[in-house]
């Protein structure tokens, strides 16, 4: 018996770098292993958008 490869075409989550073949054509809506729904966008760095969000509000108001 002669060995071959055989290549598949599956998906990663973006979120917990999970691999896996899907069992039917259909587009995946969740990570099987983690369960996110957003597995195929890349993560953003939260600590960058803060810096750059303005405050909210008047701090210079006082309550009397």
């Amino acid at each position: 018996m002669a060995k071959i490869k055989i290549t598949l075409e599956g998906y990663r989550c973006e979120r917990c770098e999970h691999e896996w073949i899907p069992r039917t054509k259909e587009y995946p809506i969740i990570c099987p292993k983690c369960k996110s729904p957003y597995w195929d966008k890349p993560k953003t760095d939260r600590s960058e958008a803060a810096k750059t969000k303005k405050p909210m509000g008047n701090k210079d108001l006082k309550y009397v």
